[in-house]
């Protein structure tokens, strides 16, 4: 096999393909997809999104200190895509991709009801890092819909048909190719 090289960019993909929901006192809450997120530490739970400091949730963020993470499916795609290229100083995207704005219960950032996991998280340092601002956030609870809870009561994410983002693509992800572990399980 032979490899060509490329000057450095970023190719780590395929990526999880979130709506980060935000919300300040008195506004309208908004939603931005962000591709750049993922966890960060298991002990305390943190993870972290990356938005460029010119989005109109950026600063809704960063004053907040909140924000919501609702994984992404295949039936909320076009949702997905919609509040990634529209801008919140312009349109209300609940209203225009019939979205359903839930409480959080310990943030004032919004659920998506719509979305098979929200994570409510608050933030605890911004990194400046360039193009793009890292916010690393405490997970302060989970709430999963139990719709995609299997017969163990075990929550089975792939009944939702999560979808990732690759390179301006979205995919879907089907196929299960193996469990943690299996590659060193005594047979």
């Amino acid at each position: 096999m032979e490899k060509e090289f490329w000057k450095a960019g970023n190719m780590l993909y395929p990526l999880p393909a979130v709506m980060v929901s935000c919300g300040r006192q008195g506004e309208k809450p908004n939603i931005i997809t962000v591709a750049w997120t993922g966890t960060v530490c298991t002990n305390p739970p943190m993870v972290y999104i990356s938005v460029r400091p010119s989005r109109f949730s950026y600063d809704i963020i960063k004053e907040s200190g909140e924000f919501v993470i609702n994984l992404s499916t295949k039936k909320l795609v076009k949702a997905v895509d919609y509040c990634g290229v529209k801008s919140g100083r312009e349109v209300d995207k609940f209203k225009e991709m019939k979205l359903t704005p839930v409480p959080a219960n310990i943030v004032s950032a919004p659920l998506i009801l719509e979305a098979p996991v929200s994570i409510e998280c608050r933030v605890t340092q911004i990194l400046e890092l360039g193009s793009h601002h890292m916010f690393l956030a405490e997970v302060l609870g989970v709430h999963a819909d139990k719709a995609y809870m299997n017969e163990a009561g075990k929550f089975d994410l792939s009944k939702s048909q999560p979808i990732v983002y690759s390179h301006g693509e979205y995919y879907g992800l089907s196929e299960l190719f193996g469990k943690f572990g299996y590659s060193v399980k005594k047979k």
